[in-house]
């Protein structure tokens, strides 16, 4: 049996077994202990292994030689290593931001391969992303006036299109759901005279060739994804048929897929929301559209876990307390919004060796001082105690790359791991862990003394 293999052929049992190896190996290597005790750790193979999937599940819907770009939306992990290993395993880039596209250079994903997508571009991010051909659509009208200013100044290489809101609802988290009547993204496809307004819009702008369209992310339900694909599929028909040819030649119809925290099973998944989406507009797929995709979350999340020392076992109102070193700074979602996102936590040993023995119900702390600073509350499973660890699990999205300063807690170091030939774990640095000195230097250490000399009172007390 391989390093990176589980005679179960689970794939959830498998990525647990290299969890398992990956912790251990942690301490054994010296990553985790009393004077680093939190890291981030990152599953490379199953990363691989979830890219090789999302191609798969469109090659088996799509017809052959239609043109396929799944872009990795930056936001779930802006870590350059990360995105050169996506990109290395065919997958692009799609940034809302110019920190977002900067790091998608910095991994080396060419312009051809990367979407811009923010609905508050600056004059100045258009004119970079036309100046490098990367396709951009436009999130409103004023944004289509900038453009029509721009384009007419020049030629540009970058596929140009509009955003729309098909407005078919929302899910279970509100926050995530970007298709409601009031989202603040796209042009409201419902709202009257919009829809006349973007067709308008496409039939005077030859170079407006895409459409793009996004449901939301956790907590939106297959068949509600497929529903606002179809809306984008019908709207660009329709342009289409008025336009008297294949004006839209693209559709990009974003991400989302939402992910299981409850368990190691992978559910739904890309081949399940394919065959939905086949299901539901055929015609997306018959050849005559290429397609953008835009997976952050779903690519990610099975694949990372946040690994935090216990530094004290303690009781409180009879309940066991394990205090450890992962809260709000790295699970801020989990922490503020419990009910949303909960984790899972696996408990390991100060050998990090997976913990056996009666469950016992307990709260899971973090550092910060606030009462709320909980990765888990009552949750059952072996007794935590002082020098254990606790593994926050499926966070290798949004989570260790998000960092919340709260207290100042430095960012974690994080490493990506995979199985090496003598059957051990090799672990390669991703990012290391913040220093204080940098701690104090993005708080404005520099200018220590500027409040106090340039408004230093005289004598009188006047400034």
């Amino acid at each position: 049996m391989s390093e990176d293999t589980d005679m179960s052929g689970d794939p959830g049992a498998q990525r647990a077994a290299r969890r398992d190896r990956a912790v251990r190996a942690a301490v054994e290597q010296g990553l985790l202990g009393p004077g680093t005790p939190i890291v981030g750790l990152l599953d490379v193979t199953g990363i691989r292994e979830s890219a090789a999937a999302l191609r798969s599940a469109f090659e088996a819907v799509t017809a052959p030689g239609t043109p396929v770009l799944h872009a990795f939306a930056v936001k779930a992990s802006p870590l350059v290593p990360v995105l050169r290993l996506l990109h290395e395993a065919g997958i692009g880039a799609e940034v809302a931001s110019p920190g977002e596209l900067a790091l998608a250079r910095a991994a080396g994903v060419p312009a051809g391969r990367t979407v811009l997508d923010s609905p508050a571009k600056t004059p100045d991010e258009l004119r970079e992303a036309l100046a490098l051909g990367i396709a951009l659509n436009a999130d409103n009208p004023q944004e289509l006036e900038r453009l029509d200013g721009l384009v007419s100044r020049g030629a540009s290489a970058s596929p140009l299109g509009i955003r729309v809101n098909p407005q078919v609802g929302g899910g279970s988290i509100e926050a995530l759901s970007t298709a409601t009547a009031t989202s603040k993204f796209g042009v409201a496809l419902r709202d009257e005279g919009a829809r006349e307004w973007v067709v308008r819009a496409y039939l005077d702008r030859p170079w407006l060739t895409r459409l793009h369209a996004h449901t939301g992310s956790q907590g939106i339900p297959l068949a509600l994804m497929a529903e606002g694909v179809r809306e984008a599929y019908a709207l660009a028909e329709e342009i289409n048929e008025r336009a008297g040819r294949r004006q839209v030649d693209t559709l990009d119809i974003g991400g989302g897929l939402p992910v299981n925290f409850a368990s190691e099973e992978t559910a739904p998944t890309y081949a399940a929301y394919a065959r939905v989406l086949s299901e539901t507009v055929p015609g997306l797929f018959d050849g005559r559209y290429g397609l953008v995709t835009e997976f952050g979350r779903s690519l990610l999340a099975k694949h990372g876990t946040v690994v935090a020392r216990v530094e004290y076992a303690k009781s409180a109102g009879g309940r066991p307390v394990a205090v450890t070193h992962a809260g709000v700074q790295v699970a801020t979602r989990t922490v503020y919004a419990p009910q949303a996102w909960p984790l899972r936590i696996a408990a390991y040993d100060g050998k990090g060796l997976p913990k056996t023995g009666p469950d016992v119900v307990q709260d899971v702390a973090g550092p910060a001082c606030f009462a709320g600073d909980l990765l888990a509350v009552g949750r059952a499973m072996p007794l935590l105690a002082q020098g254990d660890y606790a593994a926050a699990l499926d966070t290798g999205a949004y989570y260790f790359a998000h960092h919340y300063a709260y207290n100042s807690l430095a960012r974690p170091a994080v490493y990506g791991f995979a199985g090496g030939g003598d059957g051990g774990v090799v672990f390669a640095p991703v990012r290391r862990a913040q220093a204080v000195e940098e701690i104090v230097a993005e708080a404005g250490g520099e200018y220590g003394d500027s409040l106090t000399v340039a408004f230093r009172r005289d004598d009188a007390g006047a400034l």
